[in-house]
């Protein structure tokens, strides 16, 4: 009984892992592949593709939609709103914006999100801010600022000033992110994760759905390539709806503790592949403020946790 207690924990860790290693494969291989489509549309596809794929081999989930309280409802379109289009939107715009130069560092700057998390949990979910959040949080700032700009102030001239615009959509991302995991914490304990992703999923596309014709971009599949395709098709399997179902096993079976130290393979991934495959090289003190930043993150999600 134990070895196969063990096993499973051993497995629901490799599930974490991999989840976080096909984000990070995402954000430096996939996405920016599909930079001659227009942003909205886009994550309009990302979304469609996976909850078509859903709708195959979930459609009893529509059955919540008749039990489902105005509360509910409410919460899983801010979830979407935020965690699906908004964030998803930024964070595409902000790959596309840096043509595959340090694609690595917006991925790095979206960690931020747990920083964002807290404080709008203490603003909507009135739970207290732990006592060392203040020193951590602006820590992780101050590094993410020497991330991206290292011992350089902004350049906000023409050239410079797109490296600053999609550092703010990385944090936009954050913002979003963060926003959407408070909002997950009012409803995702009356729902499974197989309800609360089939969702999700479903309420972005139709916001998305509305964006996309209102922008005038409802007829751009004329406009996808066979190779986007391909990799709408990878990222709908694979680091959309893939990951998050192979991300949402493995917490079953990990400890919460175990899992950001996990969830690390994350930026990691992005790190190591943006090197090999975009040829990026950090300044000395862009690695050094990459890893304080990890480090302050790693201690806010320890530190809230252990104070549970």
């Amino acid at each position: 009984m134990k070895e196969n207690q063990r096993n499973t924990k051993i497995i629901g860790a490799i599930a974490v892992a991999l989840s976080a290693m096909l984000w990070g494969t995402d954000g430096i291989l996939l996405t920016p592949q599909l930079y001659n489509l227009n942003t909205a549309f886009v994550v309009f596809v990302i979304h469609l593709f996976p909850f078509l794929l859903m709708n195959v081999f979930f459609f009893r989930e529509y059955r919540h939609l008749k039990t489902m309280t105005r509360s509910d409802l409410i919460y899983f379109i801010l979830i979407a709103l935020f965690g699906g289009a908004l964030g998803t939107l930024a964070i595409v715009k902000s790959l596309f914006l840096l043509h595959f130069n340090s694609l690595s560092v917006i991925v790095l700057l979206q960690k931020l999100q747990p920083v964002f998390a807290v404080i709008l949990a203490r603003i909507i979910l009135k739970e207290r801010i732990k006592r060392h959040f203040a020193l951590w949080a602006v820590i992780a700032l101050v590094g993410g600022y020497f991330l991206t700009f290292g011992w350089s102030l902004p350049d906000f001239s023409t050239e410079g000033i797109t490296t600053v615009y999609a550092a703010l959509l990385s944090l936009l991302a954050a913002f979003s992110f963060g926003s959407s995991t408070v909002f997950s914490k009012k409803i995702l304990g009356n729902y499974s994760f197989v309800s609360s992703t089939f969702f999700r999923y479903g309420f972005t596309t139709l916001i998305m759905l509305l964006i996309v014709l209102f922008s005038g971009h409802i007829g751009d599949f004329s406009q996808v390539t066979p190779r986007n395709w391909l990799f709408i098709a990878l990222i709908g399997l694979t680091t959309g709806s893939g990951a998050i179902f192979l991300y949402y096993y493995g917490l079953r079976h990990v400890r919460a503790s175990l899992s950001t130290f996990l969830e690390l393979m994350y930026p990691i991934t992005a790190v190591v592949l943006d090197y090999f495959v975009n040829g990026t090289k950090y300044s000395p003190v862009q690695w050094a403020a990459a890893f304080v930043m990890m480090f302050a993150i790693v201690m806010l999600n320890v530190d809230g946790r252990k104070s549970k």
